[in-house]
């Protein structure tokens, strides 16, 4: 179908590409552990955001591919990137999740360990940004997942904390397609979101400190590497 306020095409969950090559690509996805895909329902029964399916595809690839050691997360929910990344993630890496909500908090904890990752993992509960200006242990990887107005506000702790050549990863940054609209077409309670989100993109593609890609994956993600 096409989204009547920006005309572009969407697909499953809202996505910005067709819905039968969407499904064409998912196709071809190797499968996951059972206790990924009784998550990921549970979730979706629940309606409790979790990253979309080609975004679960893309952070099985970085996992596999940069391999980090130390990964950050900022929105934890009930745990289903923090494992799905586990999952992938080379041996003996560490994962720190944050969360502030604080009715998920518990269920994460218990899919943390129903999982065997309780180790793997820790969850640090409170507001990302006060947490984030705390932590001083570097990460080769951060993947932002959270209130999506507050991504520039974490972006100067994120930057420090992020080693070079390390990877940040920001998702949903194109707002079902609503970012590319005027400030004026979109309702007025989202209007805050929308320019933070304008002006979270602007800084990473001009910030020299960074290289960054913007892809329509999921409902739009950025890849950024330190320099």
């Amino acid at each position: 179908m096409t989204n009547p306020k920006t005309g572009i095409r969407m697909g499953k969950n809202d996505m910005v590409i067709d819905e039968r090559l969407f499904s064409f690509i998912q196709s071809f996805e190797p499968p996951y552990p059972d206790y990924l895909y009784t998550l990921r329902r549970e979730a979706l029964e629940n309606d409790v955001p979790i990253v979309r399916e080609d975004m679960q595809g893309l952070l099985r690839f970085l996992m596999q591919t940069r391999k980090p050691e130390r990964i950050l997360e900022v929105g934890t929910a009930v745990g289903f990137s923090a494992l799905l990344m586990g999952e992938y993630a080379p041996e003996g890496c560490h994962i720190t999740t944050i969360e502030k909500y604080e009715k998920r908090i518990p269920v994460a904890r218990e899919n943390f360990r129903k999982a065997g990752m309780e180790d793997t993992i820790t969850l640090l509960e409170g507001d990302a940004c006060e947490i984030l200006g705390s932590l001083q242990e570097p990460f080769d990887f951060i993947f932002m997942d959270a209130a999506k107005g507050q991504y520039i506000h974490f972006l100067p702790d994120v930057k420090r904390l992020l080693t070079p050549g390390g990877a940040l990863v920001s998702d949903n940054v194109l707002q079902d397609g609503e970012v590319l609209e005027s400030r004026y077409a979109v309702t007025r309670r989202n209007r805050t979101i929308h320019s933070r989100m304008r002006e979270y993109l602007y800084a990473l593609k001009h910030d020299p400190d960074l290289s960054t890609v913007i892809l329509p994956v999921g409902d739009g993600v950025t890849i950024s590497i330190k320099r």
